[in-house]
C-alpha cells in the first residue's frame, strides 16, 4: 500500500491499530511513552484522547495519562507522535488507567484535563 495519494500529498488517514503502540516523543526525540488506546467521540467520530503509557520497566511501575488528541502531532522523521510538554506537566496531569471509567461519564475530569494541557475541548470544536 502506498503512503501517498494520487495528487502527491501525504496520506492523512491511518487505521487505529497502527496508532496503538506508536511512540510518543518530545520535540528533541526523547521517548516519553507510547499510545495504548484511543478514545473516540461517538457522535462526531473524531479522536478525542490518546491514552499514553509511560515509565516503568517491563510493564511494571508505569502509569497512564490521557492526553487530548489535539496536543499530539505526528512527526514522520520520528515515526512517532510528539508532545511539547514538560516533565512537570506530565507528572502533574490528571491520571486514569485505560480500563478506568469512560471519560464521557466524568465531564469535570475532562475539563480538568483540557485545562491542564491548555487544549480546546473536543466537544467545542
Amino acid at each position: 500500500m502506498s503512503d501517498t495519494i494520487s495528487d502527491g500529498g501525504s496520506r492523512s488517514l491511518i487505521a487505529s491499530d497502527r496508532v496503538i503502540g506508536t511512540d510518543v516523543r518530545r520535540p528533541d526525540g526523547e521517548r516519553v511513552g507510547r499510545i495504548e488506546r484511543l478514545m473516540l467521540d461517538k457522535a462526531s467520530g473524531r479522536v478525542a484522547y490518546a491514552v499514553m503509557s509511560f515509565g516503568g520497566f517491563l510493564g511494571l511501575g508505569g502509569g497512564y495519562h490521557t492526553l487530548p488528541w489535539s496536543v499530539l502531532r505526528f512527526v514522520p522523521d520520528f515515526d512517532a507522535y510528539v508532545v511539547d510538554l514538560s516533565e512537570d506537566q506530565l507528572r502533574d496531569a490528571p491520571t486514569r488507567t485505560p480500563e478506568g471509567t469512560d471519560p464521557a461519564e466524568d465531564r469535570d475530569w475532562e475539563e480538568r484535563v483540557h485545562r491542564h494541557y491548555n487544549a480546546a475541548p473536543y466537544w467545542g470544536v
